[in-house]
């Protein structure tokens, strides 16, 4: 059975919501108790749901109709699902995430994180990982009840689920979890968002259950912050499942409704039914897939936009501008600047040209090239860009000595800023206009003497 094949399965036995509203008000009430463990809080919500299911039962449910008690369960189970490297998710074969070196990785970690030594990532030898949880508030009260993990290993990329079965098992589940870390040996982490949730939630619960937590000191990829400098000017979300669709061009839709995953297990916890969870477990694994998928066609932009004088660079304007975003934030000026000029050649969005003409003027006025950045001030006159004005204003009046142009420009400038309400252009302008009138003033002298010849 193919990927393909899997998924149309599970998008067929997709069962209708649960009763969530209900089970989602009574946890609302039970989570605010702060008196209560997470242990203690789920158990209650078990208890108020059965309590009411057995007043349904007594009341209005027919005949024949009464429920087997939920059977016992584990507290833990691991699903493994091996791709072969030929598979393609979307656009993109899962090969290619083995052709990128630490080199390459390194960049995208230090261009998101601005750290000196942001240490080594390797795709070979990363953890991708992805958490389903019983709230998105994090801290002790939030309890990661599917962990989602994607590595190469022998030949393959696997997805590894450990799914909790039983709150009262974590201590089983986050052993579990441990060993594997330690025995799979990797050697750093990618996530999306996940320096802000996951992992810090995830070194919560190790600390809780008194646990080392293996995964503490890797060196982390987290994805978001790339994803953004590369393409948030270019889509209307960054959000990991939007990326996937109109980057990776993975034919994903929006399975399940993150509000309904904690309500979803929590019905599970009352009634074993194993077909609340099955969607939760697709949803999982095509996260991972797709923060592959993101993070490969990411490092391809950065790969093919190093050579954005070749005919491999990206047709994509936008995508010339998110890559030179991304190598003025790694620190490579020159190549930023090449990409933005390339981009400003090609159809880009009125904000996205104006923003580019920004910062090439700023690179050209810092390393004194006054002509080139004199080009782009006048572009973005017409553009309508009060920094415009106001740089062109200063460049005629103290370097051109050419009051009168300054003079105009600044008078453009104000009345371009009283449309706007900039207050600090207002200002600028008002005061650079009545300066240059006074330097004007006194350099056309005094008037002719009375009874002298014109």
């Amino acid at each position: 059975m193919t990927f393909e094949d899997e998924i149309r399965m599970i998008r067929r036995r997709r069962p209708h919501p649960p009763r969530g509203r209900a089970v989602e008000d009574a946890w609302r009430r039970i989570d605010e108790d702060e008196r209560l463990s997470t242990r203690e809080k789920l158990q209650n919500l078990i208890s108020l749901t059965v309590a009411k299911d057995a007043g349904r039962r007594q009341g209005t449910e027919p005949a024949g109709l009464a429920r087997k008690a939920p059977p016992a369960a584990s507290p833990l189970r691991i699903f493994e699902n091996p791709y072969p490297l030929h598979v393609r998710y979307g656009r993109i074969s899962l090969a290619a995430g083995l052709a990128f070196d630490r080199v390459l990785m390194g960049k995208l970690v230090h261009a998101s994180t601005r750290e000196e030594e942001p240490g080594e990532v390797d795709l070979k030898r990363a953890l991708l990982i992805d958490l389903e949880t019983t709230g998105l508030a994090g801290g002790t009260g939030t309890l990661p009840f599917l962990v989602g993990m994607g590595f190469y290993r022998d030949g393959r990329f696997h997805v590894v689920q450990h799914f909790l079965e039983d709150p009262a098992g974590e201590g089983l589940f986050i052993a579990g979890l441990s060993r594997f870390f330690r025995e799979m040996d990797f050697q750093s982490v990618v996530s999306y968002n996940g320096k802000q949730f996951d992992l810090p939630l995830l070194e919560t619960r190790f600390v809780l259950n008194r646990t080392p937590f293996p995964l503490a000191e890797l060196p982390h990829l987290d994805f978001l912050f790339p994803a953004r400098i590369l393409w948030k000017h270019k889509h209307e979300s960054c959000r990991l499942f939007h990326l996937a669709r109109e980057v990776v061009r993975a034919d994903r839709v929006e399975d399940i409704p993150s509000a309904e995953i904690p309500v979803r297990y929590f019905e599970y916890l009352r009634t074993r039914d194993f077909s609340l969870i099955e969607p939760i477990l697709y949803h999982n694994q095509e996260d991972i897939l797709s923060l592959l998928g993101v993070v490969i066609s990411g490092l391809q932009l950065v790969v093919e936009a190093e050579a954005a004088s070749g005919a491999g660079a990206p047709d994509d304007a936008m995508d010339l501008y998110g890559a030179g975003k991304f190598f003025e934030r790694a620190g490579a000026a020159e190549a930023s600047i090449r990409l933005y000029e390339k981009a400003l050649g090609g159809r880009l969005t009125r904000d996205t040209a104006r923003a580019a003409r920004q910062t090439l003027s700023t690179h050209f006025k810092r390393t004194g090239r006054f002509d080139r950045a004199v080009a782009l001030w006048e572009e973005l006159l017409e553009a309508d860009h009060l920094a415009g004005f106001r740089e062109l204003a200063m460049h005629y009046e103290h370097r051109k000595k050419n009051l009168a142009r300054a003079l105009e420009v600044s008078q453009r400038g104000l009345a371009l800023a009283r449309e706007n309400g900039a207050e600090f252009f207002l200002e600028d302008f008002g005061r650079r206009i009545e300066r240059l009138k006074g330097k004007l003033g006194r350099s056309a002298g005094p008037g002719p003497a009375k009874g002298r010849k014109r």
